[in-house]
């Protein structure tokens, strides 16, 4: 079974601007298919590795429900959503989601699905360097979904 991650854009399509700096600042809807049912959770991260200081990390969001195939617009930036799920820290240091706002020239976003074997422990507001030491041998699958914005 194939695990697909999607969204309102195709891999690798314009992030349309309702999901950045320049719009509503929202997340995207994402859609999640061929999740393996020995998933105990699901983790996204979203990150800018286009970004002039480095690797930007824009989103970092865990313990989602395998069984959640469609995460709906909008998660509001609480450290507690969709039921269990919880938020961490973007590189900005605020908790949820930031959009896209690229300083120059056209940046690529990298959004992250991780399906994983366990729940993590990890308090809210924790960084994505955090949350990758806390899943590195719980991974059974991942998928990707880059979004381009300018």
């Amino acid at each position: 079974m194939r695990l697909m991650f999607l969204s309102v854009f195709e891999d690798g399509e314009k992030i349309q601007a309702r999901y950045t700096c320049d719009g509503l600042n929202i997340s995207p809807p994402l859609k999640i298919e061929g999740v393996d049912p020995k998933a105990k959770s699901m983790a996204i991260m979203m990150d800018d590795p286009d970004a002039p200081m480095g690797i930007w990390d824009h989103w970092v969001i865990w313990n989602i429900d395998p069984s959640m195939s469609k995460i709906e617009e909008g998660v509001p930036n609480e450290e507690d959503v969709l039921g269990n799920a919880v938020q961490g820290a973007n590189t900005a240091g605020t908790i949820g989601y930031m959009g896209p706002c690229p300083p120059s020239g056209t940046h690529t976003y990298r959004f992250k699905l991780y399906v994983l074997d366990a729940m993590i422990d990890l308090k809210p507001g924790s960084t994505k360097k955090m949350l990758e030491k806390a899943m590195k041998d719980h991974i059974i699958q991942e998928a990707l979904l880059r979004g381009l914005y300018r």
